[in-house]
């Protein structure tokens, strides 16, 4: 498999990049060709603005969804973003990796996604009728190909569970599974998550490492999350609702999506 590996974090020194580390030996051991964006090495621009729809008149009121439509159809993208196009088509696997900051991922990385996912492109893509509400969430642009998160945590596994003080990880990262990778088509795998990462020594880590390993090795047949395919008949067009009598008694939230299984993490 071809597989693109986007990291962010600022310390290639970090757990986080001796993570990153052993999982690009171990894919490249399997025989996986590997090619990795390193946000913070590279400098990444962050700021989703004026400055990335050059053809923009000056006087234009900006609208980002717009400019990015006339922008991509054009082929009028800024060369950074072109270039990140140029890798996600090449890729048949997505791997973002970051810390989890504030419940989320760092600013630029969701950056990325901000100025990466044109219009056009990743979104604004498919038709729009009483059956069929675009391309998204299992088609798109990325349909037929796979993803997945490399997450660390500094709080404890337990503190990330339903009666966890933060909340079940699955819910934190739903965001980005479901909306920043489903919506777009990718297979969603489960997240691979470190936890109390800044309290490892070197056997812990050395641990967490073989766990990293072998899901590197299982990448290409580790089964997806089974998220419901929003043109797949359980939900109604156009308002998107899931329709009456899907998903368990009592079952709220974001696990109404997943298709009749438990948490998956």
């Amino acid at each position: 498999m071809k597989v693109l590996l986007v990291f962010a974090h600022p310390e290639p020194r970090s757990l986080n990049g001796a993570l990153r580390d052993a999982a690009i030996r171990e894919l490249e051991a399997q025989g996986h060709e590997v090619r990795v964006s390193d946000l913070y090495a590279e400098g990444w621009k962050s700021e989703a603005d004026r400055g990335d729809f050059p053809a923009l008149p000056p006087d234009a009121r900006l609208q980002v969804a717009g400019a990015s439509a006339e922008a991509f159809a054009a082929g009028a993208l800024t060369a950074d973003v072109a270039a990140e196009h140029e890798k996600l088509l090449w890729a048949d696997m997505l791997i973002l990796q970051f810390p989890l900051w504030w419940y989320s991922m760092p600013a630029i990385l969701k950056g990325w996604v901000d100025r990466v996912y044109a219009y056009g492109f990743a979104y604004g893509v498919g038709e729009h009728s009483d059956r069929h509400w675009g391309d998204r969430f299992g088609e798109g642009t990325f349909s037929g190909k796979r993803a997945m998160l490399i997450v660390t945590a500094g709080g404890w596994e337990e503190h990330y569970t339903p009666r966890g003080v933060n909340g079940p990880i699955d819910d934190l990262l739903f965001p980005i599974n479901h909306g920043i990778l489903y919506y777009p088509g990718y297979e969603v795998l489960p997240p691979f998550v470190a936890y109390r990462v800044d309290r490892l020594d070197a056997a812990g880590f050395e641990a967490e490492a073989e766990r990293l390993r072998e899901r590197m090795r299982t990448i290409a047949t580790t089964a997806p999350i089974p998220y419901r395919r929003q043109n797949g008949g359980d939900y109604l067009i156009p308002s998107l609702q899931l329709r009456p009598g899907l998903g368990d008694p009592g079952t709220t939230g974001f696990a109404l999506h997943v298709n009749g299984a438990a948490a998956v993490g």
